[in-house]
């Protein structure tokens, strides 16, 4: 209790420890969004051919096996899987073959611990940090796996979709009402805009992972956020996906994920609230005036 009562009156405090503890977390989100799709993949090969199942197949999971160098196997000690630290004092290699270290894990440690902690200084101590937490864990794992292997596992969409609406039972961020109709428009929106664009052009446009992301945004943002989550993260895809043609001759065909669009668009909307709302309408005012 004293500690609470300590971290309540020093926001300060508070959000160094929740930036502590998320770099933490940061680690753990690396483990999930490389492990997670390799057993999505695995679980898909054992329901479509389950006589090749082995008994003594070794168990692969978020806890096991021990994370190793993908070079020489070397498994990683907890003195070298410190957050950021680690990575700093190992200058980047592996301690036994000396290969390189992908510097995405640390940046995936260090934008957790950044975002956490703006979250706790909007938020300050008390439950809805806690759901507002978890939210930005989640679009991060999911940010990166859209990216990665253009899915959007249900094992994060749902539960994140579900806990939004368990929020607006106690109206954390928004009312039930209001929550449930922005689930129902956020999956079906972007339901509608798929089969237009299948009926149009006969190709998909996108995935139903991205109805799921934009139903659970809609459960924790509101119906009335929706436009403001579409319209930026659609700006920001096409802006990146022309970008790409144009600089690197990325193949026009070739599919960009909406996912991580989608997931940025929605967390600065849920940090910012009605100000990103104010900006979109003063955006689309100018725009209609011209």
């Amino acid at each position: 209790m004293e500690l609470a009562a300590f971290l309540q009156y020093n926001p300060a405090a508070f959000v160094s420890l929740v930036f502590v503890v998320s770099l933490l977390i940061g680690s753990f989100l690396n483990v999930v969004i490389y492990r997670l799709p390799v057993m999505m993949e695995r679980d898909w090969q054992a329901q479509c051919s389950p006589e090749e199942l082995s008994d003594d197949a070794t168990p692969f999971n978020l806890a096991v096996p021990r994370s190793t160098c993908p070079n020489c196997n070397h498994q990683i000690t907890a003195l070298e899987n410190i957050p950021l630290v680690s990575y700093l004092f190992l200058k980047g290699k592996c301690s036994n073959c000396k290969t390189r270290i992908s510097v995405r894990y640390p940046i995936v440690e260090l934008t957790t611990a950044v975002l956490s902690a703006l979250v706790a200084f909007k938020f300050g101590f008390g439950w809805p940090v806690l759901a507002a937490l978890f939210f930005t864990w989640c679009l991060i794992s999911l940010t990166l796996i859209d990216y990665d292997t253009q899915f959007l596992p249900d094992s994060i969409t749902l539960p994140l979709l579900w806990l939004g609406l368990f929020a607006s039972l106690f109206t954390l961020f928004v009312d039930l009402r209001v929550a449930v109709i922005g689930a129902m428009a956020g999956y079906l929106s972007l339901w509608l805009v798929y089969q237009l664009f299948k009926l149009v052009t006969g190709k998909e446009g996108m995935g139903y992972g991205d109805f799921k992301l934009l139903a659970a945004l809609g459960a924790w943002l509101g119906w009335q956020a929706l436009p403001t989550v579409i319209f930026f993260s659609a700006l920001v895809g096409a802006v990146v996906g022309i970008s790409l043609i144009l600089i690197r001759g990325r193949d026009r065909n070739m599919p960009i994920p909406f996912g991580p669009f989608l997931a940025t668009a929605g967390w600065i909307t849920f940090m910012l609230g009605d100000d990103a709302s104010q900006f979109y309408l003063n955006l689309l005012g100018g725009v209609l005036n011209e």
